[in-house]
């Protein structure tokens, strides 16, 4: 069953995601070459408490951290550590936080120092997907407009669409139904209402869309070795498209235009 919130309930969900939003500005200033994922891991939680929240990722289902942080051909789930970020690398970060009951999620790709024009365009490409996406987000629309228009934005572009890791239903939990496919499903899905939350999340790779797990059971990769990208927001079905919960004024996030 997917929930229809209220008002009262988005609000909260609207504070929850301006802790991600904010986590992320955060984040992004530290997407330097030879910074570690454990140092912008340890700030991005330190902040979320900071400001009443709690992150939503550490302890999930034993995950170790507070943020997922992804580096080139790493889809999702990377886990921090002593890792150094390098100059050239496309640099996943996805943060999620619960506060007052409700929770926030929200992912960006970043590139750290100078990238190359393919994970320019892949980046870009995966922005643009989840712009098109939120404006599917309509009341009367379908669940399967969302992914016929990330694929199609990404076959357009000659890139691929990660099919074994999708977006969700948020609320009171952090993954709840539906779930959100990033690709064309042939069948309409559910009716999009007033009210539904949806994390959409697009996931782009620059070659296969085939993916397999890390040894350490979390780190999804791309199974050529390819880099991928991660954009996701935290939505409401409207009247007229998406009401972003989860946006900042990150780089090269939420804004990019048809």
């Amino acid at each position: 069953m997917i929930a229809i919130r209220t008002e009262k309930e988005i609000d909260l969900m609207r504070q929850a995601n301006a802790i991600v939003a904010h986590a992320h500005k955060l984040a992004a200033t530290m997407i330097q070459p030879g910074v570690r994922t454990d140092e912008i891991d340890r700030a991005v939680e330190a902040l979320i408490l900071s400001e009443g929240g709690k992150p939503a990722f550490k302890g999930y289902r034993g995950y170790p951290a507070s943020t997922c942080i992804s580096i080139e051909e790493e889809v999702v789930h990377g886990i921090p550590g002593a890792r150094k970020l390098q100059a050239g690398q496309v640099v996943s970060i996805d943060i999620g936080a619960s506060y007052k009951g409700y929770f926030g999620d929200a992912a960006v790709t970043h590139a750290c120092s100078g990238v190359d024009l393919l994970r320019v365009r892949l980046l870009d490409v995966t922005d643009l997907a989840l712009s098109r996406a939120i404006r599917q987000a309509r009341t009367g629309g379908h669940l399967n407009d969302i992914g016929k228009v990330i694929e199609q934005t990404a076959h357009d572009a000659g890139f691929s669409v990660v099919r074994d890791y999708v977006g969700h239903g948020i609320g009171t939990q952090m993954h709840e139904e539906p779930q959100v496919l990033n690709f064309d499903n042939r069948m309409p899905g559910p009716e999009l209402r007033e009210g539904m939350v949806l994390a959409i999340e697009p996931m782009l790779n620059a070659g296969t869309d085939e993916v397999r797990s890390k040894s350490d059971g979390w780190t999804v990769v791309t199974a050529d070795g390819k880099p991928s990208a991660h954009f996701e927001h935290t939505v409401v079905v409207r009247e007229a498209g998406g009401e972003i919960l989860s946006w900042c004024d990150a780089p090269m996030w939420g804004d990019k235009q048809d």
